[in-house]
């Protein structure tokens, strides 16, 4: 099977041919996943480096463990599962906190927004947009793991509830108490933005 006929593969197809040696369908498994993967992984770890690391070695291991996939189930909640797990282990063991930098890659050259933007268009905006975002980032990089980790899936991935307690490996209840607990505290966090 050729790169391009894989593209329109099924997962499930893919996998049962990785199974038989076929090494570029689960490179394109790979493909399907990588990006989604990072910016999970980024937001568990709060670190681009950490996260490609996390991303790497979750796809080793999904690759060294695809003969205990259970059929019927789907691929993306399986391996998000072991991505997951990677970047909560990262975390706990990285001993430093990083920042992640605001992208001010859209600002002209001046440093002033391009005239197709209308927000922020005075400096004092872009600094209460910086404030804010540091703020975000602090906040989110202070909760507990496993609330950082449903957040990051709901949030930025947009998996529902039911997909995040399987990859979490926790019922529905849990998922919605921990997200309930994660906003409150990023809102209790961000106070000071809103009212101002």
């Amino acid at each position: 099977m050729s790169e391009k006929e894989k593209k329109g593969v099924p997962d499930d197809v893919l996998i049962r041919a990785s199974l038989s040696g076929d090494e570029d369908s689960f490179r394109e498994l790979m493909e399907r996943y990588k990006n989604r993967a990072f910016h999970v992984a980024l937001g568990i770890t709060r670190d681009s480096d950490d996260a490609l690391d996390v991303v790497q070695d979750s796809f080793v291991k999904a690759y060294y463990n695809l003969k205990e996939f259970r059929f019927g189930s789907n691929f993306y909640t399986w391996f998000y599962r072991l991505l997951v797990n990677q970047a909560i282990d990262r975390w706990r063991k990285s001993s430093r906190t990083k920042t992640v930098p605001l992208d001010e890659t859209w600002l002209s050259e001046d440093g002033s927004p391009p005239d197709s933007v209308a927000y922020p268009r005075t400096p004092e905006e872009l600094a209460q947009n910086r404030q804010l975002s540091e703020a975000l980032t602090r906040a989110i990089e202070a909760l507990p793991e496993y609330h950082r980790a449903v957040i990051t899936l709901r949030e930025v991935e947009g998996l529902s509830y039911e997909e995040i307690a399987e990859v979490l490996k926790c019922s529905v209840g849990t998922v919605m108490s921990r997200l309930h607990y994660a906003r409150a505290k990023l809102k209790e966090a961000l106070k000071g933005f809103r009212e101002g």
